[in-house]
């Protein structure tokens, strides 16, 4: 097969699409210009892509395998963009690092600033993910660093410990719970709940935790930040789960109160995720001993 790329676009547009025409109008393509393209690349390969059917497409075996490779084909692409981008600004090292909420929100800012002080050649590029998609970005080399705080079974990662922290649940002041000095987090769904914005890490994970319970939350607000949590719980909107070292008074009279989750998902360390730890390149090993030293 001759590798080309526009034909490996086609095709992972028109698979997304499972559609000849809007898959061919993605990639900017007369239909009958695509189709061609198309059947020139499964004779390549030897093998069918589709299964054509009158209201579109459906992906065969070797379609889907395809897929898979040619969405790890995109992502190194612009991993190598990303990477040599900052050659042409005169910067001589970037590190793509992408991290769960806990950690974009509480302890990597300092972290980070602290580095780049440092080492004033380097750049980061810093994205929020959920630790599961952190976990397997790294593993398939899509990505050389991560900060999580979860372990997926069977993924060949290195973790070295980097922070330690525990959710807590925050309440208003003269609310009933504020009292107490635990709780589990069954004993907590019927009250109205202050969140973070829907995609963040920490929204994906409580709203599946609820539902791992058959249950729904009831979220009042979802803000961006969670200074902003503590903020809305501060003054009475509803209750908050937020990392213990994330609760702030937020500059109000009367703090939230914390209270302890009696969960065993509440203890929230926060790990380095690598594919190993020897093969790093020279910037990003670097970053990771300065953020491993401050464990």
């Amino acid at each position: 097969m001759r590798d080309n790329l526009t034909d490996l676009r086609l095709f992972a547009a028109v698979a997304e699409a499972r559609n000849l025409t809007r898959g061919a109008g993605r990639a900017h393509l007369a239909p009958s210009s695509a189709s061609h393209r198309l059947q020139q690349l499964e004779a390549a390969l030897g093998t069918s892509l589709f299964v054509r059917r009158a209201r579109g497409v459906e992906l065969t075996r070797a379609g889907e395998a395809l897929l898979r490779h040619a969405r790890q084909i995109f992502a190194q692409l612009e991993q190598m963009h990303a990477d040599l981008a900052p050659f042409a600004a005169g910067v001589r090292g970037h590190v793509a690092l992408w991290a769960n909420t806990h950690a974009t929100h509480s302890f990597l800012p300092g972290d980070l600033a602290e580095f780049l002080r440092a080492n004033p050649q380097v750049s980061v590029t810093l994205e929020e993910r959920t630790s599961p998609e952190i976990v397997m970005a790294v593993a398939r080399g899509e990505v050389e660093l991560g900060v999580v705080a979860e372990r997926i079974e069977g993924a060949e990662v290195e973790l070295v410990p980097y922070r330690a922290d525990r959710l807590v649940l925050i309440a208003p002041p003269s609310h009933p719970l504020a009292a107490k000095v635990s709780t589990r987090f069954a004993d907590v769904l019927d009250h109205p709940f202050v969140m973070l914005h829907a995609g963040s890490a920490i929204h994906t994970f409580t709203m599946n935790t609820a539902a791992a319970l058959g249950r729904h939350l009831d979220v009042r607000i979802q803000v961006r930040s969670f200074e902003a949590v503590c903020r809305m719980v501060g003054a009475g909107v509803g209750l908050g789960m937020v990392p213990k070292s994330a609760v702030s008074s937020g500059g109000l009279a009367e703090p939230p109160a914390i209270v302890e989750l009696d969960e065993t998902w509440a203890q929230r360390d926060l790990m380095i995720c690598m594919r190993q730890r020897a093969m790093l390149s020279g910037f990003a090993a670097a970053l990771v001993a300065h953020l491993a030293g401050n464990a």
